[in-house]
């Protein structure tokens, strides 16, 4: 199971990437496709064409990371947009961690949660003034 701090975020993209970009070619992507800092520490996921081989790439303080895993038999089964368009879009840890150890989500269904109500402004008498 891969933990990360919950403010890093995984961004994963939507349309497989030739399999032979390097970290240089992926922060090209992500800063002019997905409009993303790629210095901001988030974990950016691709996967190639044939799907046997994911990168994540992230920055780490001082320089870009870049992990690689390559099936040497199978693939991956991510969920790809249907629509063609490159982007980005946001996958739980665990989801990816599920996907790269090879189980298929697909017709995995998330059951209900509780997510906190949309936050209000506090009325002004909350409020300090400054």
């Amino acid at each position: 199971m891969l933990s990360l701090p919950p403010s890093v975020r995984l961004f994963v993209a939507t349309q497989p990437i030739d399999g032979r970009k390097g970290i240089d070619s992926l922060m090209v992507i992500v800063r002019d496709v997905f409009g993303h800092d790629p210095l901001g520490g988030h974990l950016f996921v691709f996967f190639s064409k044939r799907c046997d081989r994911v990168r994540i790439v992230y920055w780490d303080r001082n320089g870009f990371a870049m992990w690689t895993k390559r099936l040497e038999r199978g693939r991956f089964r991510p969920a790809f947009s249907k629509d063609g368009e490159l982007a980005a879009s946001v996958m739980e840890a665990a989801e990816l961690a599920l996907i790269v150890e090879g189980i298929d989500l697909h017709g995995a269904r998330r059951r209900a949660r509780w997510e906190p109500r949309a936050t209000r402004p506090l009325p002004t008498h909350y409020r300090q003034s400054g």
